[in-house]
């Protein structure tokens, strides 16, 4: 006591800061035991409650960290086109991971080659899963040389992926996070990783889906399905055997495809100005300025995207290429945006997971805007397992969950409508419609005619072009002029369909903090 009389009184509350700092350096997220029982964790004695501490997420392969935060979705340029779409609003999106590149040829052919080594048995499963190369032919011109080497050739091996409709690029989500699954799980002993050769020997397609093809989801919710032990097996505080799960921190959430909100906040790259919570400006382009040219001195002039600069004009002259590619050009061509994301413009336009509606803006969140979602629950079987009758998941034959509706349209229209709320605010009563039954009396001539198909039926009928199934891509391609690079602009195609200039990349969410610094 007397020491401390002899300090001075600003070094007295420096030395009792610096220890009331120092308690409180003990984060919850670092307890052995319960903050609310004062159980231990971990622990034999006190009933082997079992908490990880200190998660982190990791950085998913091939994922940069988009840190969230507010911004203007929505057009920043004149709508020449009348549109009347994607009015300016203010939003908030979270944090997500998003792949750094446009998924390539080579990503896909690793898709196909798994494929083909597990469904060798089914050819059907296996062609569904290829790109239509079909995309590439135009009847006045001669693109044969893309049609038959463009997917295959090691040339293109890192050029995007086209051809693919939303639906596969779905598909191709759920494979790749069971693959990238699998390989943590594998990696920390927890499993084996499939035996490809026993699957070659087997020609019963069922058991092979049931059995033998690890599905996240399907381990997750069938009790009854577990992969072959690993060095490692997972086990309780008492050395039982069980199965890992989200709490352990192995597992990482699954890959999807994007929502228009989030693939607009990416492609833009905006980022606060350092020491402030404010922006320079707000971007036409994932670059800054209004050129479309570089103006930095060792590159000056060079094209920032892969697009069409004018009328017949797809890559400027010989001996000085203004994009240096006709058709596409490399995943990692061009310059990245802030956040590291490279052909956010231009190359090829990109799926997002969102069902399109002219007016979504007004309609959606303000917190993870999205339109599309479909609130379903496991299909459920009973089976038995030691003796006892038991309710599972039902499996598909590609080895995944089978998953339904709550209600049927037929037993509950109107439980069935709140549960597929793709068509929100749209005739909630005819959400479960689908687009061969949206026909409307219009008048060709009026200006909204693009919205429905030019064929009519027999009664005279236009069918609308927008329908439960068809979805937005964002991002200008390289048969686009400049005005579709904007982030801000956005149309549709039907969910089934593909092109020539649409690709994707995948995103994935971020768990836990949004910054990873919570103070």
């Amino acid at each position: 006591m007397r020491h401390i009389k002899l300090l001075k009184p600003a070094l007295v509350l420096m030395i009792v800061g610096a220890t009331l700092a120092s308690c409180g350096e003990k984060k919850l997220k670092d307890s052995t035991a319960s903050n609310t029982t004062g159980w231990k964790y971990n622990d034999k004695e006190n009933g082997g409650f079992q908490v990880v501490n200190g998660y982190e997420q990791d950085t998913p392969p091939g994922m940069v960290f988009i840190e969230g935060g507010t911004f203007t979705q929505g057009r920043v340029i004149e709508d020449v086109i009348g549109d009347w779409n994607n009015i300016p609003r203010r939003v908030t999106v979270a944090s997500f991971y998003m792949d750094q590149y446009e998924i390539s040829n080579v990503n896909w052919r690793e898709y196909l080659h798994w494929m083909g080594n597990v469904f060798h048995n089914d050819i059907n499963i296996v062609m569904k899963a290829y790109p239509d190369t079909l995309v590439w032919r135009e009847e006045l011109a001669y693109n044969e040389p893309y049609l038959d080497f463009y997917f295959s050739h090691v040339a293109y091996n890192w050029y995007p992926v086209v051809g693919v409709s939303w639906v596969q690029c779905a598909d191709y989500c759920i494979w790749r996070t069971d693959r990238v699954n699998e390989m943590r799980m594998a990696e920390e002993g927890i499993i084996q990783y499939t035996d490809f050769q026993a699957l070659k020997g087997n020609t019963d397609m069922d058991d092979i889906a049931q059995n033998q093809i690890f599905s996240t989801q399907k381990y997750i919710m069938k009790s009854d399905y577990k992969p072959t032990d690993g060095k490692k097996p997972m086990t309780d505080v008492y050395g039982n055997a069980r199965k890992t799960n989200m709490s352990d921190g192995v597992l990482l959430p699954k890959f999807r495809l994007p929502t228009e909100a989030e693939w607009e906040y990416a492609a833009y790259g905006t980022k606060a100005v350092e020491g402030e919570e404010n922006y320079q400006e707000k971007k036409i382009y994932p670059w800054y300025g209004h050129q479309m040219r570089n103006p930095a001195k060792k590159v000056k002039g060079e094209m920032y995207a892969n697009y069409v600069r004018g009328r017949g004009d797809m890559m400027g002259m010989g001996g000085k290429l203004n994009d240096h590619a006709t058709i596409t050009a490399p995943v990692d061509a061009f310059w990245p945006n802030e956040f590291g994301l490279y052909c956010m413009a231009g190359n090829v336009n990109e799926w997002v997971l969102d069902v399109y509606r002219v007016l979504s803006s007004d309609d959606v969140q303000e917190y993870n805007p999205f339109r599309g979602n479909e609130y379903m629950i496991p299909q459920m079987e009973e089976t038995t397992v030691d003796g006892q009758n038991i309710r599972v998941p039902q499996i598909d034959s590609l080895g995944r969950v089978k998953f339904t509706y709550e209600a049927s349209k037929a037993d509950d229209p109107a439980k069935y409508a709140k549960l597929d709320v793709r068509n929100y605010k749209d005739g909630d009563a005819a959400s479960a419609l689908d687009r061969t039954q949206w026909k409307t009396i219009i008048d060709p001539d009026v200006s909204t005619k693009k919205l429905y198909d030019p064929d009519t039926d027999a009664e005279g009928m236009l069918t609308s072009k927008i329908s439960n199934t068809t979805r937005v891509y964002k991002g200008g391609g390289w048969k686009d002029r400049a005005y579709w690079l904007n982030p801000g602009q956005r149309r549709y195609l039907e969910q089934t369909e593909s092109r020539s200039d649409i690709g994707f990349r995948c995103a994935m969410s971020k768990v836990g903090a949004e910054d990873g610094d919570v103070r």
